[in-house]
């Protein structure tokens, strides 16, 4: 307010009106009442406004998200594949040991059939070369024969 010119002893002033925009209020849906179970009555809360009002009305407790499952530290999928990796080794193991087994089986047999062949070819070599048994066929004593002018007699 400052005076602007003066008439009549009185001076005159411009005063700005300042006039709030009124706030068209939000349109609230009703919302049905929920019966409260004794003992959890809500308390209830008084605010002071800046320009002295009090409101007065029930704390509500803001709605809490659903609690989140806690991840683990480690993925599922990474323990399965250390477990596959596990188990893999354990198999690649045992093959191994079948392996050493079967290649000492392999290598019996093949002494079994050596010895064998050898047992086998001694028995035939002294069918063959011994002196003792009867033969079949005709016995000739050479001493006793008589050998005249390219013929035997015997």
């Amino acid at each position: 307010m400052y005076p602007e010119h003066s008439t009549h002893g009185r001076y005159e002033t411009t005063v700005d009106v300042h006039r709030p925009t009124p706030i068209t209020p939000a349109v609230v849906t009703p919302t049905p009442l929920v019966p409260v179970q004794p003992g959890s009555i809500p308390t209830v809360a008084s605010v002071v406004l800046p320009d002295g009002r009090i409101v007065t009305g029930y704390a509500i407790e803001p709605a809490q998200p659903d609690p989140v499952a806690a991840k683990p530290a480690v993925s599922r999928t990474a323990v399965n594949i250390a477990l596959g990796g596990i188990g893999f080794g354990a198999v690649c193991g045992g093959l191994v040991l079948l392996t050493a087994f079967v290649a000492a089986l392999a290598a019996f047999i093949h002494q079994l059939i050596i010895l064998a062949a050898v047992i086998f070819g001694g028995w035939i070599a002294v069918q063959i070369f011994s002196t003792s048994g009867s033969k079949s066929g005709t016995t000739v004593n050479i001493r006793k024969a008589v050998i005249k002018r390219n013929s035997f007699y015997g």
